[in-house]
């Protein structure tokens, strides 16, 4: 029941177009100092958990939403999954229809090989991201359940300062 009533919000919300960032007057997050970015990102899916890392020692730690089918590695495209691996942060999007967004590598070469074996697209666009837009005012509320498509979800706050301590080219690991 719950999953289906957070299916029916998102869908309104999604509905609806989004505002990008810019049009709403916000100011992009400028990027911390370097000894405050992280040089390692670690994601603990069974613990819900995003933490920051630099030189191995935790910056910063954030409760997270993950795709609304979370156990095991993205299978293919509308699994719903968070995949599991080794990747990078490789561009950023500003104007996400979620506020603002950081895109992970996947699929990579060995998620591409596998799908193909299945005859199945692997999927792709996975992000960390804050809320939808429009729907901000939810905040911590999100962590109640799974509810992206694969993705990994913090609030808007938290997003806005991972935003500035998360430089492209940062690795990142997720795991169960």
């Amino acid at each position: 029941m719950r999953r289906l009533l957070m299916a029916g919000l998102l869908g309104a919300a999604l509905a609806q177009a989004p505002v990008p960032l810019w049009a709403e007057g916000v100011a992009l997050p400028e990027m911390a100092a370097p000894d405050q970015q992280a040089d390692m990102i670690l994601v603990d899916k069974s613990a819900r958990r995003l933490s920051l890392l630099r030189d191995g020692a935790v910056l910063r730690d954030y409760r997270i939403s993950l795709g609304a089918n979370p156990e095991g590695h993205k299978q293919q495209e509308g699994d719903e999954r968070t995949p599991e691996g080794e990747y990078v942060i490789d561009w950023r999007n500003p104007n996400s229809i979620a506020h603002l967004s950081l895109h992970i590598s996947y699929p990579n070469q060995e998620d591409k090989a596998r799908a193909a074996t299945r005859g199945v697209s692997p999927g792709g666009n996975i992000m960390i991201h804050g809320i939808a837009n429009g729907w901000g005012w939810l905040g911590g509320w999100h962590r109640f359940w799974d509810w992206t498509d694969g993705c990994i979800a913090v609030t808007n706050a938290e997003m806005r300062e991972i935003w500035s301590r998360v430089p492209n080219g940062t690795p990142i690991r997720i795991q169960e």
